[in-house]
């Protein structure tokens, strides 16, 4: 090699180094520096478990015009999903946003790559989610910047000028539970940079809907909004709601007047016709929930009533939605509990059949040359029609559902979970199962219909399921007949009538499983599993005449616009709890701002009011109360004052049954409420807290609180359990389905001190000793929802202080430190660059051994710091014997048997392993004690795995051995006719040895003739051995017809080896000695020629 050819061999390496620094990603350092941080837990990973069989509710559909298998979904309480296969496949795009509640989503025309975002829910219901604003996206999903609008809170509507991408309008609702805030119609001619409003000016009033003239961007509809809910009444309408137009790209706006209602009006879906834009359409709320349908063709100057039509059920707050077929001139289609459809301009209405099909619709999308095809989005997920409603096609691989509460059963050998869901019905399914391919659709079933609220479970007895449906419609399910008795109490002759919450509270008692406790505007008990109750305290509410609380910042007369069945029950008990330490003492908590203490199972009770909790609002709301489950005085409470635009959180302990209290707040981030706390049955100061936009914990009784990421979307988890059996944290998501943290237990140890140490292994659960099951196949199709079972094996947790890295790592990120101070970079030498280059990395290993300190398997384990997991497959290392041209491959071993073993951590840096943390026992364990046939006894399964791996490793080693000799015949065949002075009879030598191996081969693997063909072959060593092996594939053990084959490959295997072994130590070292003799060239495994 020249020297210019090394010097620009230097350069070019130089070159690549310094690109290499100014072109890494510099990942941003934990900002709190404190190991007491999420970054440090992240190994604690959350469990996405579904289900997706019902999916949840859709706010808004956006099908991309230059891909129509492209759609952009906005969940309302699930982020943004996208498709770009029809709905076959997602992609959670919007989920680590600070919002993940959604109002719409629309594609710029401009640049179907630019996305934009209104968060915060578009209807007015008692339990929708608030959002931080607008967000937009230029990469299609893939990254997202808030542009603002964050006191906007629900976001309706968005429509980007068709001829100028920075030209926007945003329909703002504005909050609903106060006033003010942004509201209104907002425009931005920057892209975003800074908005105006445009139209809108009171407290209460927002703009639900926007619609321009497609022939003219400057022509635009809209129409406002007033309405407010609280805690106690919601009222959907007033003298702010209106049609207004614009001419001049929303700069200047008239109210239109002619022909439409002259009282108040409630909510308005607006649209205009695609064929004839003069056309415009209204769909109306007026009084009482009455509305009609209204048709203006004259561009808004006038307008006919053409029907009654309106939203019903729940109510036009929740739908209301008015679409214009771009298919047929005056269809129009609007949102419903069922679809309505007109052909005739909205004079009459009929019901878009919908058999086989959720309820509840929301936003509808069309393909532009399709005139049958709709894609609807409802409260149950997404519905496809190809023949014009005929007939639907469910997209069911969407796991939004939104559940208000769980329950988790002891059931063996997994446990379930139950869940009431926003208008899914109460849901049951596994946490995990036995399937390979994991927990699917078809592994959940319904308990109980409507829309399901919290659930219990009789503990030692998984048959007995509690379920209710909305306001308390209590049920106790057998969940093997699926009969469900109706058990909810009633008031007797002359009492008034139970107002239950729309979440009704329900407790099995600590003391007694058939013993339930449920509440109204009163507490109830019952000794017999809900046969008969006995209501045990009064009246523990305000019992208040919430028409006459004020309502946008007034009271009202009776004929105001009242939606009465919006509303939900008011002055109700919300939380129940009794002490497991002290029977009778019991907490009741209401919506109203009281807590109620009995110590006497009821007889007598005592008031406190929440005003009382220092810094609490008098109007907090009690999620939720737990009492200790170590000593009897204390209790905590979690509460909210959202329904009053309070958005902060709220969380007590007294320590004295009520008597006094202090916050545990401490660091929860402002603008957060919590929902639910749940205490660690084992350490007294561990516990989880559900709130509005995640889970946190804390191991010192609320003294700092940890926010746990690694798994989670942005969402709220409204109820939280624990499994005690298998120390697992299950999470009810109110928009992403069931979450499950596995084993937790590692939290209980979790203090400075083993934080300060260098390293610890935390002693693992019980692993389950099973085959999994392959009941589903494989071949279910893209679209199969299937979500994960725990990795299989034994799951170990670990923590590290800090990060083992190579030189290279170390060297890289003392140049992005000095890359970020702006300091000079240096040339770190040939000599490191080559240390670096051969270095063998540092690693972290388990090492698994058995009870007599055998070693088992070497567990690779990640060396990043903080706590982190690996799992052993329960598995042997592989005794195949390697090839030199793959010396990596690792295939899987034979698994273990049941027993004890011990697990050993250590690092392994510059070929030396040190033990880093005390080794920690553990066992493994059958998952299923009496299979329907007994299975072998462990020993003797042991015994058989020890014989078929020594033959496994023998007849790995003669197989490359075989292969080796028959290559080396080929190369000394080569070498021969490459000699000048060939030996005598050298040829036919080497003839006769390939003829030996050729038999030998045909006897090793069959007839090679034949294979190529699919011809059937005699048996062979490989055949009777891999029939043997079946007798390890599972956990029943040999049969004789195995081990009857295993002594089959191990008598013909003697032969064999012998005939290869002499073979390759006799008779090829004898020709290839003639070969060197004779000058031959050398051949690779040869020794080194002499000079």
């Amino acid at each position: 090699m020249n020297k210019i050819t090394i010097l620009l061999k230097a350069v070019a390496i130089l070159l690549l180094l310094n690109s290499q620094v100014f072109s890494q990603e510099i990942e941003p350092a934990d900002d709190s520096g404190d190991v007491w941080s999420s970054s440090t837990f992240s190994g604690l990973t959350f469990r996405s478990i579904g289900p997706a069989f019902m999916s949840g509710r859709i706010a808004d559909i956006s099908i991309d015009p230059e891909d129509e298998n492209t759609w952009y979904v906005a969940v309302g309480s699930g982020g943004v999903w996208k498709t770009e296969n029809s709905g076959v496949t997602w992609e959670a795009v919007f989920e680590n946003e600070k919002s993940y509640s959604i109002g719409c989503v629309t594609i710029d025309p401009n640049n179907p790559n630019t996305i934009w975002v209104g968060t915060g829910e578009n209807v007015g219901g008692r339990h929708v989610g608030y959002g931080d604003g607008i967000y937009r996206s230029k990469d299609g999903g893939k990254s997202w910047e808030n542009m603002g609008l964050k006191e906007s809170q629900h976001i309706s509507r968005i429509i980007v000028h068709p001829g100028n991408p920075d030209i926007v309008w945003v329909a703002v609702q504005g909050p609903l539970w106060n006033k003010g805030g942004e509201r209104g119609l907002y425009k931005t001619t920057t892209g975003g940079k800074n908005w105006f409003k445009v139209l809108g000016d009171n407290d209460w009033t927002g703009v639900t809907e926007v619609v321009m003239d497609p022939r003219n961007p400057d022509c635009l509809y809209a129409a406002t909004w007033q309405r407010h809910r609280n805690v106690a009444a919601y009222m959907g309408g007033g003298p702010g709601t209106a049609i207004y137009k614009s001419i001049d790209g929303g700069n200047s706006w008239e109210k239109l007047k002619g022909g439409l209602p002259a009282g108040n009006m409630g909510k308005i879906g607006l649209a205009i016709s695609p064929q004839k834009p003069d056309v415009l359409y209204a769909a109306i709320e007026l009084d009482r929930r009455s509305g009609a349908v209204y048709r203006s063709d004259d561009r808004g100057a006038s307008w006919e009533k053409m029907s009654d039509a309106v939203s019903g059920a729940t109510g036009p707050h929740y739908y209301q939605e008015l679409y214009a077929s771009p298919h047929q001139f005056d269809r129009i289609y609007l949102m419903d509990v069922r679809i309505q459809v007109s052909n005739d301009g909205g004079k009459t209405f009929t019901r878009l059949s919908e058999r086989n099909k959720h309820s509840d619709n929301h936003t509808i999308a069309f393909r532009k040359n399709d005139p049958d095809y709709l894609l609807i989005g409802t409260d149950g997920g997404i519905y496809e029609s190809f023949d014009l409603a005929e007939n639907w096609r469910f997209v069911g691989n969407l796991p939004v559902t939104q559940f208000y509460k769980l329950a988790i059963d002891d059931a063996k050998p997994f446990y379930n979970i139950y869940g009431g869901t926003q208008d899914n019905s109460t849901q049951g399914g596994p946490s995990r199962t036995d399937d390979r391919k994991g927990i699917t659709n078809s592994d959940w079933y319904i308990v109980l219909g409507g829309d399901g609220h919290q659930p219990a479970t009789e503990p030692g007895n998984p048959n007995i399921v509690y379920a209710q449906s909305q306001e308390g419609e209590l049920h106790r399910v057998d969940i093997i007949t699926g009969e469900a008795v109706y058990i909810k109490p009633q008031p007797a002759v002359g009492e008034p009538y139970e107002r239950n919450n729309w979440d009704s509270p329900i407790l099995v008692s600590p003391h007694s499983p058939s013993r339930l406790y449920f509440a109204s505007q009163r507490v109830w008990r019952s000794d017999d599993r809900g046969d008969s109750w006995k209501a045990i305290s009064g009246d523990l509410t305000k019992n208040q005449e919430r028409l006459e609380l004020p309502i946008m910042d007034q009271t009202w007369s009776w004929d105001a616009q009242w939606d009465f069945e919006a509303m939900s029950n008011y002055n109700t008990i919300t939380s129940l709890a009794e002490s497991p330490k002290q029977e009778g003492l019991i907490y009741a908590g209401t919506d109203d701002g009281l807590i109620q203490v009995t110590e006497d199972g009821g007889d007598n009770w005592r008031k406190i009011a929440v005003s009382s909790l220092p810094g609490c609002p008098e109007t907090a709301f009690v999620n939720d109360i737990k009492a200790d489950l170590f000593d009897p005085g204390k209790v905590y409470i979690v509460l909210d004052n959202h329904k009053f635009g309070d958005l902060e959180p709220y969380i007590y302990k007294s320590s004295d049954k009520g008597i006094t209290w202090v916050s545990i707040k401490s660091n929860l981030p402002a603008k957060t409420l919590l929902w639910r706390v749940v205490q660690d049955y084992i350490d007294s100061d561990l516990f989880f807290l559900g709130t509005e936009f995640g889970i946190y914990f804390t191991v010192d009784g609320g003294k700092k609180w940890i926010q746990m990421k690694s798994g989670l979307p942005t969402i709220p988890f409204r109820d939280l359990g624990i499994q005690k059996r298998e120390n697992d944290l299950v999470g009810a998501s109110f928009g992403r389905s069931f979450y499950v943290l596995d084993d937790y237990s590692a939290l209980r140890e979790i203090d400075q001190e083993l934080l300060d140490g260098d390293a610890h292994l935390f002693a693992p659960r019980d692993a389950y000793w099973y085959s999994e099951r392959y009941r589903a196949g494989w071949s279910r199709g893209a679209d199969y929802f299937s979500a994960p079972n725990p990795e299989f094996g034994v799951t170990f947790t670990y923590y590290l202080k800090e990060s083992l890295e190579t030189k290279q790592a170390k060297r890289k990120a003392e140049e992005a430190k000095l890359l970020k101070e702006k300091k000079p970079l240096k040339f770190p030498g040939w000599e490191a660059l080559e240390t670096e280059r051969t270095e063998m990395a540092p690693e972290v290993l388990i090492l698994i051994k058995d009870a007599e300190g055998n070693l088992i398997r070497e567990v690779q384990a990640s060396a990043s710091k903080g706590l982190q997991r690996t799992t052993w497959d329960l598995r042997y290392a592989s005794v195949n014997a390697i090839k030199l041209s793959s010396p990596d491959s690792n295939p899987r071993g034979f698994m273990v048997t049941p027993g004890n073993y011990f697990a050993t951590l250590v690092k392994r840096v510059d070929g030396k392993t040190e033990i880093i943390a005390d080794p920690v026992p553990f066992k493994v364990v059958p998952l299923y004690e009496n299979p329907a046939l007994q299975r072998a006894p462990f020993a003797e399964i042991e015994d058989y795995r020890q014989q078929v791996e020594k033959l496994t490793h023998a007849f790995t080693a003669a197989d490359i051995a075989l292969d080796n000799a028959l290559n080396r015949i080929k190369a000394m065949d080569n070498a021969l006719s490459r000699t000048q002075n060939p030996p005598a009879q050298i040829d036919s030598m080497i003839y006769l040895l390939k003829v030996d191996l050729d038999k030998l081969e045909l006897n090793f693997n069959g007839s090679k003739s034949k294979r190529e063909i699919g011809e059937k072959i005699n048996p062979t060593i490989q055949h009777w051995l891999r029939v043997a092996m079946g007798g390890l594939s599972g956990t029943y053990g040999a049969t004789p017809m195995q081990r009857q084959n295993l002594e089959y490959a191990k008598t013909e295997f003697e032969k064999f080896s012998s005939e290869l072994e002499t073979i390759r130590s006799e008779k090829i070292p004898v020709i290839e000695k003639m070969l060197i003799q004779a000058g031959a060239p050398w051949i690779e495994g040869q020794p080194l020629p002499e000079d």
